[in-house]
């Protein structure tokens, strides 16, 4: 299998009901904001002990949200971002506090993050390179925290376009329907250098090998006609079709094809004089849209996983 890099030139809306546009949360004085999300069965007491614990070790909490979908043993999610000076010396005990009221006297789960450490996201295209572009262009005006330490293609076409933002490019080829030796290079690629995957119109399946072993999370985005119009031509079956709306879903990617939690969806209306090629052109903005969000919300710990869905704060 041939493998081919292109080496860095240079340093590197929400729907209608919602914001059209979101910026980065701020990340406080340099080093010293942190996210704990926390989730597990639902509790009297536990957005307290939570705040007791971050005030005992002088943390300011400076945004905090929480859900449940049944306060009678329901499932509990909350998200709290908080400012603490010296942060990274202090997460050692600030975790063993934290085990001591949540793991070991609740059973609840948690992650605990140093928000000045950017995820790591991984790119993958082919020969659409709109939502690739978009992030990109995202990512270098500083709308997106997040470090992005390659893009993978099975195509060659995108490479001077990456090249361009200083992003170290990778073709991988992956043609018939035994994708191993590709997916046994995109591996060797990922480990350890990634947090997610982002998979920006890669026309290609994953097999459930990969998703498994990647040991990251994965996230796609589609047109949403699935399952409608699937195939080839989708837009040109959706205006034989007479279609009213187009738009687009962004969702983790699971075994089962397109069927994973959704993080975000958007759609516009279109008309009779649409063209398929209109409706190509809208799809495309809703799916740059909704892409951005999703890897945003994803970056900023806004999206928990609860089964085959997703609860996201905004």
């Amino acid at each position: 299998m041939s493998v081919t890099q292109a080496a860095p030139a240079g340093t590197p809306s929400r729907s209608a009901v919602r914001s059209a546009s979101r910026h980065v949360e701020g990340n406080g004085r340099a080093g010293h904001r942190a996210t704990l999300i926390v989730q597990g069965a639902d509790a009297t007491g536990i957005v307290a002990g939570v705040a007791t614990v971050l005030s005992r070790h002088g943390a300011n909490i400076v945004a905090l949200d929480q859900y449940s979908d049944d306060p009678q043993g329901g499932a509990f999610f909350q998200r709290t971002v908080f400012d603490l000076p010296g942060l990274r010396a202090a997460l050692p005990a600030l975790r063993a506090d934290l085990d001591r009221e949540l793991v070991e006297g609740r059973q609840l789960a948690y992650t605990l993050r140093d928000v000045s450490v950017p995820k790591r996201a991984a790119i993958f295209a082919s020969k659409s390179d709109h939502c690739l572009l978009d992030l990109l262009w995202r990512h270098r005006q500083g709308q997106l925290p997040i470090r992005v330490p390659m893009v993978v293609s099975n195509h060659p076409d995108v490479a001077e376009e990456v090249r361009n933002f200083g992003i170290p490019f990778f073709h991988v080829p992956s043609a018939g329907p035994d994708k191993f030796a590709a997916e046994a290079e995109h591996l060797r690629l990922l480990k350890g250098n990634v947090d997610f995957v982002v998979l920006a119109r890669y026309m290609q399946i994953l097999s459930a090998g990969f998703i498994e072993k990647v040991g990251v999370p994965i996230i796609n985005i589609h047109h949403s006609f699935l399952p409608a119009f699937i195939g080839a031509g989708p837009y040109a079956k959706a205006k034989e079709r007479g279609v009213k709306l187009v738009g687009a879903t962004a969702h983790y990617v699971t075994e089962d094809l397109d069927e994973g939690p959704i993080i975000e969806q958007d759609v516009v209306r279109v008309t009779h004089a649409d063209t398929a090629g209109d409706l190509a052109r809208r799809g495309a903005d809703v799916e740059r849209a909704v892409l951005s969000r999703a890897v945003l919300w994803h970056a900023e710990d806004r999206v928990i996983r609860n089964g085959n869905h997703t609860i996201v704060f905004g």
